[in-house]
């Protein structure tokens, strides 16, 4: 009697898995050794473009330093400039390994526009920053007024300005609002004048209100000589003459000039009885009899 040695299943199942083990990685294998040349290339371009982009960062960065451009979008602008390097110089990298490169730059688009339109506002605002630090139409520290109000610049971020006013008070303008708002810059000239106006009865000695209202000028030291202080007769209103004080100070100086004349010039005048009016109205009533039915 002849006996038959059988494999059982389980063992044959065992054996077709290492088979496949075997010749996936020896595909693997093959396959790596293909593409080493391009992998070290793809590395050595990574490497390189990574540290060819911080180069360009700190360059870039020196100049903003040098430019007086503000400390936090110096640093934001050094950070968008790196990520975009870096992003340029991943899309190299791939390349170099033949990885196509359509499919992901029509995502990264595609994703780029649903952001933009997420953060519109935002955009605007960053676009309103970019102009102020290029275009410099003041700094950190300036005295200016934007849409009517006034304050001095704390700081220039990417997306708003903030300005200190004088009553303590801390105001964040959105940039975008900025760089299309009326702009007044007190601090790009060192001197500024000063505008005031004086308004005294008809009854009043105008010549004698002159003096002593030049006299008052000539005697405040922070009041400067050039330009030469205008004092003349502006208007006449209804009840009273409109006389112009134009001054010119310091910018530090603009507050305490401005309060000081006033105060001076209303104990001198009342020293001196120089009438300063208040609006009056004069009311005639009609008896019945003249009333006509």
């Amino acid at each position: 009697m002849e006996t038959t040695t059988t494999i059982p299943p389980v063992v044959d199942t065992i054996q077709e898995q290492v088979d496949k083990a075997s010749t996936f990685f020896t595909d693997l294998t093959n396959y790596f050794r293909g593409i080493l040349p391009l992998l070290i290339i793809a590395l050595l371009v990574l490497v390189l473009g990574i540290l060819l982009s911080r180069l360009i960062t700190k360059i870039v960065s020196k100049g903003m330093e040098r430019s007086n451009v503000d400390e936090a979008a110096r640093s934001f602008l050094a950070s968008v400039i790196k990520t975009a390097l870096y992003v340029l110089v991943i899309i190299m990298s791939l390349s170099v390994l033949n990885v196509p490169m359509s499919s992901i730059i029509t995502i990264l688009g595609a994703a780029g526009l649903a952001v933009s339109l997420a953060l519109q506002n935002c955009l605007t605002n960053l676009c309103g920053g970019f102009i102020i630090l290029f275009s410099k139409p003041f700094a950190s520290g300036d005295m200016v007024e934007i849409d009517g109000i006034t304050g001095v610049v704390s700081s220039i971020g990417v997306l708003y300005t903030k300005l200190q006013t004088y009553d303590g008070k801390s105001i964040l303008i959105p940039n975008g609002k900025v760089s299309d708002a009326k702009i007044i810059n007190y601090t790009e000239t060192p001197t500024r004048r000063i505008d005031l106006k004086y308004e005294i009865s008809y009854s009043a000695d105008y010549r004698k209100a002159r003096q002593l209202i030049i006299s008052v000028v000539s005697e405040n030291k922070l009041i400067l000589a050039e330009p030469e202080p205008v004092i003349r007769m502006a208007s006449h209103n209804e009840s009273s003459i409109v006389i112009d004080v134009l001054v010119w100070v310091y910018n530090d100086d603009f507050k305490e000039v401005t309060y000081t004349l006033n105060e001076e010039i209303k104990q001198i005048f009342d020293k001196n009885n120089i009438e300063i009016p208040f609006r009056q109205l004069d009311v005639h009533i009609i008896g019945e009899e003249n009333v006509t039915k």
